[in-house]
C-alpha cells in the first residue's frame, strides 16, 4: 500500500481552538496503539497534542465505581494479556438494576463532559486534543436490547458536545479478545453491535478492521481531511464511515 505524505503543519482549522478527536471501540480494538502512533505523527509535524483519558480525567467517582464493581460482582482486577487472561465482571453485568445505576452515572459523566469540553475548547496550549474513550464508551454499556436504554442514549447524545472527529475502531470480537482477554466473547459481540448503532447517531467515523498500518493510514487521512488538508483524491466513504 502506497504511503501518502500529509503536510500537517499547513492545517487551516475552520474555527479557533484545538481540534478535538476521540477514539472508541471494544476492548482489544487497538485504541492505545493508534493513539500513540497518531500522537507521534502530530508531534513530529510540530503540532501540540494533549491526551485526555476519559476514565481517569472525566469519569466521576472512578475509584468508588471500581471498588463497588469488584466487591459486588467478584470480578478480577487488572489488564488482560494473551499470556495472562483475566475474568472481569463489571460492565458486562447487565440487568435492569445495573442499567439504571449506569444511567445515573452516565448523566453525571455527561455533565462533566460538557463542562470539560467547553473549557478545553478555549485552551491555547494545544492544537489537537485526543480523548482516549468518550462518553460513547459508557453509553454502549447500557445495551440496545432495553427500550428505555435506547431512548436514554438518544437523549444523552443530543445533550453532550461531540468531538470534531470521533473514531470508532471496529474490530472482530474474537481477534480483539485474543489480544486482550478480559470479557466473554458474546459480550464483545453485543458491545460491538451497540457501538455500530450509536455511531450512526453520533456521527462517528467507523474505521474498519485491518493491520495496524492500514488502520493508522485510515485514521490519519480522516483527520487530515478534517484539518482542511487537500489530498490528490476525494476521501473515500470507507474513511468517513458513511
Amino acid at each position: 500500500m502506497a504511503t501518502t505524505h500529509i503536510d500537517w503543519s499547513r492545517r487551516a482549522p475552520a474555527k479557533p481552538g484545538p481540534v478535538l478527536v476521540s477514539f472508541s471501540g471494544i476492548d482489544g480494538a487497538g485504541k492505545s496503539t493508534q493513539i500513540e502512533n497518531l500522537v507521534v505523527a502530530l508531534n513530529e509535524a510540530g503540532l501540540r497534542v494533549r491526551l485526555i483519558a476519559f476514565w481517569d480525567d472525566i469519569a466521576s467517582m472512578r475509584r468508588l465505581r471500581e471498588a463497588l464493581g469488584h466487591a459486588v460482582f467478584r470480578g478480577e482486577i487488572g489488564v488482560g494479556a494473551p499470556d495472562k487472561p483475566i475474568n472481569r465482571r463489571d460492565k458486562n453485568i447487565q440487568n435492569p438494576f445495573t442499567i439504571a445505576m449506569r444511567m445515573v452515572l452516565c448523566l453525571i459523566d455527561a455533565v462533566g463532559m460538557k463542562f470539560t469540553v467547553a473549557r478545553i475548547r478555549k485552551t491555547l496550549d494545544a492544537d489537537v486534543i485526543i480523548f482516549d474513550r468518550y462518553l460513547y464508551d459508557q453509553l454502549v454499556n447500557l445495551g440496545i436490547h432495553y427500550r428505555a436504554a435506547r431512548i436514554y442514549t438518544r437523549l444523552v447524545l443530543k445533550f453532550i458536545p461531540h468531538p470534531d472527529v470521533a473514531y470508532l475502531l471496529d474490530a472482530d470480537p474474537a481477534a480483539a479478545r485474543a489480544r486482550k482477554p478480559e470479557y466473554p466473547i458474546e459480550f464483545l459481540r453485543r458491545t460491538r453491535a451497540c457501538y455500530l448503532a450509536i455511531s450512526k447517531n453520533a456521527g462517528m467515523n467507523v474505521i474498519h478492521a485491518g493491520t495496524p498500518q492500514e488502520v493508522g493510514s485510515s485514521v490519519r487521512r480522516v483527520l487530515a481531511n478534517k484539518l482542511g488538508q487537500s489530498l490528490n483524491w476525494p476521501v473515500p466513504e470507507f474513511l468517513t464511515g458513511t
